[in-house]
């Protein structure tokens, strides 16, 4: 089945069901359902056909849960648009993926203005009034008819464009079908226990496909009832979860970072929570600890895969946590990995190679881009460019970006590692490890350090706290010796 069907389903199955609420704003499945289909019926009005590419660029909202639905029905492809790109980098995504519509918020029609002169964009539908003239109000596309919009639409039919930079060059666009989106949803209701009844709340970004393929579609496809934010707020986050009885949450390491800060954070009741997730960027385990004592709750999963995979890769679940807090973790369910040399062979426990994935929600490739994905899919595997490490039982742990890996006199220098300690200072609310050119070592560690609030950071004290536990650690691939920690530089944001 193409996912479109599933939200139909729903409707005909549990139509009194509540499945989006969203700034006052709350719909059932039936509801959902009769939206979508009034979109996607204006947008074939529009000549919109099946096959075209449709770019969103939009914060989180029900209109945003419309369009992507709504292309989904028509047979469309969805092209997700980072709505902090500047116009000419979306100018470039808008040109590369041949976008014939774009639906943007009216806050980001200025940007859309510029971006799609040049391109295939002929169509442009704001979520406001237009100040363009020729420009559409989504209101006004809206049909009056809200049944199905009767387009044949089969689960190999192309479904979703997601542009990742990766570290180097322009973007490129993962192509996905129904069918391997679908079987990213089907990875975390399995590996996460995501069923029917929960009710999530989406803070992440949904033009990431971490939110917008793990969560909202599977949980649309299971018929669960979503609560929407159109920005993250650490307070108002806390409130939500507390008022709406979130089963589910999700967030980037930032945001947990940010709601530990809340002064009174313990103060609310969380207690509805199943299960957390967290993704997108290495997490800490003193703040993997911390999150825990928030929520009241052991039941976390480290989310650890990359957009070409769906997103997908491994996952660290509760059991992972309470023995190997730190790790990635091993294969999620419908994909394999493994870390290998530069010759493509598995290398020992305790040695750095490439990680490498191979599974189901796996991408078909990069849109228009042949070479680029013949380098990157190897005899059906996908080559990430992150270096990782597997210890004996079969946990891999991702240490670095291939091209990120600092070398400094000669030596392996893994940021994540260093990061790791770094977070366990009392006064280090965020930290980064970067490389930097240095004549007599080549690189030099350098950390880029966010205080806490009040709290003084110590450049000495710190590099003395940073060598005391760093000395112990046999780094993988090198060792971290008293002249890196030493001679690390600091910055202070």
């Amino acid at each position: 089945m193409d996912i479109g069907s599933y939200l139909a389903q729903n409707a005909r199955k549990t139509p009194e069901k509540l499945a989006i609420e969203c700034e006052g704003r709350s719909y059932t499945y039936k509801q959902f359902n009769e939206e979508v289909n009034k979109l996607a019926r204006g947008l074939l009005s529009l000549g919109i056909s099946k096959g075209e590419r449709i770019a969103l660029m939009m914060k989180n909202s029900d209109q945003f849960v419309f369009a992507f639905f709504a292309g989904a029905k028509i047979g469309a492809v969805i092209v997700p648009v980072n709505f902090r790109l500047t116009s000419s980098e979306v100018h470039y995504i808008l040109e590369q993926s041949g976008t014939v519509l774009v639906i943007c918020d009216d806050e980001f029609e200025d940007t859309i203005t510029s971006a799609r002169k040049g391109t295939n964009a002929a169509h442009v539908i704001t979520t406001g009034i237009p100040k363009v003239v020729g420009h559409h109000s989504l209101n006004h596309v809206l049909s009056d008819h809200v049944t199905d919009p009767q387009i044949e639409v089969s689960d190999d039919d192309d479904l979703e464009i997601l542009y990742t930079s990766g570290t180097t060059g322009r973007p490129k666009g993962a192509l996905f079908d129904h069918k391997r989106v679908f079987n990213v949803g089907l990875t975390m209701m399995i590996s996460m226990g995501i069923n029917q009844e929960e009710r999530i709340l989406h803070i992440a970004p949904l033009f990431h496909s971490a939110q917008l393929n793990l969560f909202l579609v599977s949980g649309v496809v299971l018929g669960a009832t979503h609560i929407i934010h159109r920005d993250f707020h650490p307070v108002t986050t806390l409130q939500a979860i507390q008022q709406h009885k979130i089963t589910h949450f999700f967030g980037v390491p930032a945001m947990y970072n940010f709601m530990l800060q809340v002064p009174n954070a313990s103060d609310y009741d969380l207690s509805s929570i199943k299960r957390c997730g967290y993704g997108a960027a290495p997490m800490a385990p003193e703040l993997v600890r911390k999150s825990m004592e928030l929520f009241r709750t052991d039941q976390f999963y480290n989310l650890c895969g990359l957009t070409e995979a769906g997103p997908g890769g491994i996952l660290l679940g509760p059991e992972g946590h309470k023995h190997h807090l730190g790790k990635g973790g091993k294969a999620a369910f419908l994909t394999e990995a493994r870390v290998v040399d530069e010759e493509g062979k598995d290398i020992k426990p305790g040695a750095v190679g490439e990680f490498i994935i191979k599974g189901e929600s796996i991408m078909k490739g990069y849109y228009k881009m042949p070479e680029e994905t013949a380098k990157t899919i190897k005899d059906g595997w996908l080559y990430t460019g992150d270096l990782a490490t597997v210890d004996e039982n079969g946990y891999i742990t991702l240490v670095d970006r291939k091209k990120d890996m600092i070398i400094s006199g000669g030596e392996n220098v893994y940021s994540i590692e260093v990061e790791e300690v770094l977070y366990e200072h009392p006064a280090v609310l965020e930290a980064a490890i970067i490389g930097l050119p240095d004549e007599v070592w080549g690189e030099a560690v350098c950390a880029v350090i966010v205080p806490k609030q009040n709290a003084v950071v110590d450049e000495q004290e710190l590099k003395g706290f940073a060598a005391k536990n760093l000395l112990a650690i046999k780094f993988r691939g090198g060792s971290l010796s008293k002249r890196h920690c030493q001679g690390m530089r600091l910055e202070k944001y």
